[in-house]
């Protein structure tokens, strides 16, 4: 399937000690993301960095619909308690899934 247009960025950054429940923050993300059927995410953790706590930071980003992504706002409002979540459009240029 090929796509373009609009979409939304979701970029979470939180620390790679932040954990939900005593499970790793980002991999409950990137988790969250998939049961609520978000065309991707990835988690890629930083080699440098600072911020509100300790050890090094973890991005995470999702690209889909503006719907879509919002669906996902009001769990990260509840599971990040230091960290940053922005909101942006970007065109996309290319999207393939194998088939």
């Amino acid at each position: 399937m090929r796509t373009s247009g609009e979409r939304t960025l979701l970029r979470i950054r939180v620390g790679e000690q932040d954990k939900w429940f005593g499970r790793p923050l980002h991999e409950v993300i990137v988790h969250e993301a998939r049961l609520l059927g978000l065309a991707g995410a990835a988690a890629f953790k930083g080699f440098l960095g600072f911020g509100p706590g300790p050890g090094l930071p973890v991005l995470i980003e999702i690209v889909d619909t503006d719907e879509k992504v919002r669906a996902l706002l009001p769990k990260l409002d509840e599971m990040v308690r230091d960290g940053l979540i922005t909101l942006e459009k970007v065109p996309v240029v290319l999207s393939r899934t194998a088939s």
